[in-house]
């Protein structure tokens, strides 16, 4: 237990400043949001955004283009634009990939030649996914917190508690999800980089297909097999409720890739 606590704290400290980072950027961004929705009220922008937008997009984003086109709605862009989409999914496929790591550096001879369990590494990514994710998650909801008490008008509508907090939750998820597909992949994998690009390769491919499949109906035929179809951040926006069918399912996909990953892990060649 000692040495498995151990190794936990040593991967937490490794990636610090990457997770420190991310969680000052995300934060930095929601506060970018804040004032760039401060300045399209006060200018009266919102109308002439929502123009702008061309039919295939309305087509794909439905009535929830009216929530987005609104002072709560640019304020919560940034719990599911695609940018930062991708830097959370990328910094659960970092984590989940060092499992990998570990074994191209040889760093899992020294770790297995002490009285250490095996599934302790996998234990550790778990451990490290969901720690780094709500330490991203809490800097997240607290500068979107900072910046409407800093900069929203006093007269305007703001978005809930209850929305940023389901807004979060459901980027959680797939947050989870994807770290838990990763290290079923790593857990096999020798090398970082290929287990890296798999799983990168991957959640692009599959997010591209899920808009695609919105308006191509031989592909939603399928898309439900892939989570990226279960996070739809512009319905939870313009319903307010909690998708908890969905979440679940994604958590469904997060426990399935671990399962594998401790089934795999433990069996293969170190």
């Amino acid at each position: 237990m000692k040495s498995g606590l151990a190794l936990m704290a040593h991967s937490f400290h490794r990636v610090r400043m990457l997770v420190l980072g991310m969680s000052g950027l995300l934060a930095g961004f929601q506060i970018l949001l804040c004032l760039a929705a401060k300045t399209a009220q006060e200018l009266n922008a919102f109308g002439q955004l929502s123009a702008l937008i061309p039919d295939f997009l309305r087509q794909i984003m439905g009535p929830s283009v009216i929530a987005l086109m609104s002072f709560g709605g640019v304020v919560c862009i940034g719990y599911f634009h695609i940018a930062v989409v991708g830097a959370v999914v990328g910094l659960a496929i970092a984590i989940a990939t060092e499992v990998a790591a570990e074994i191209e550096s040889k760093f899992v001879d020294l770790v297995l030649s002490r009285p250490l369990a095996r599934h302790w590494l996998i234990t550790r990514s778990i451990a490290l996914l969901l720690g780094c994710s709500i330490f991203v998650a809490c800097a997240m909801v607290l500068s979107t917190i900072i910046g409407l008490y800093l900069l929203a008008p006093a007269d305007i509508i703001r978005p809930t508690l209850r929305l940023v907090r389901s807004q979060v939750l459901n980027l959680n998820a797939l947050i989870v999800c994807w770290g838990g597909l990763t290290l079923a992949v790593a857990s096999v994998c020798r090398r970082r980089s290929v287990a890296g690009a798999i799983a990168g390769l991957s959640a692009l491919t599959t997010y591209f297909f899920d808009y695609i499949a919105q308006v191509w109906k031989p592909g939603a035929k399928i898309a439900w097999l892939f989570p990226f179809h279960y996070f739809n951040a512009l319905h939870l926006l313009s319903s307010g409720e909690l998708p908890l069918r969905e979440i679940r399912i994604l958590l469904g996909f997060a426990v399935g890739g671990i399962a594998l990953a401790y089934l795999l892990y433990s069996r293969r060649d170190l």
